[in-house]
């Protein structure tokens, strides 16, 4: 029988695409909690967000984070709604903003 293919979202492969132009920093967790290594390893290094951290489970699994301005998000969250990150604003969108007509 024939598996149906899985409909991409749209709205997902903008927010990934939006992502790519992101600051990437890959990591291993060692001992501690996926989420934990990132926020030490943030911290350690003193890196300003926007920022993308690929923390490194083990050898088959790799946790994917978004650090912005208002804290920690899992990335998968973030390209589904990456249009509420300002951070994430690109030139193409802040040029499609409405314009007052008549000054």
């Amino acid at each position: 029988m024939a598996r149906r293919r899985k409909r991409k979202s749209r709205r997902r492969l903008e927010g990934r695409r939006i992502l790519e132009s992101v600051p990437q920093f890959s990591i291993e967790c060692g001992e501690d909690k996926p989420v934990t290594a990132a926020r030490k390893f943030i911290h350690a290094e003193g890196i300003a967000p926007p920022a993308l951290l690929l923390v490194k489970r083990n050898e088959h699994t790799t946790d994917r984070y978004f650090w912005a301005e208002k804290g920690l998000f899992g990335a998968q969250y973030v390209e589904e709604n990456h249009f509420l990150f300002p951070s994430l604003r690109t030139d193409e969108e802040s040029d499609m903003l409405p314009v007052a007509l008549g000054s």
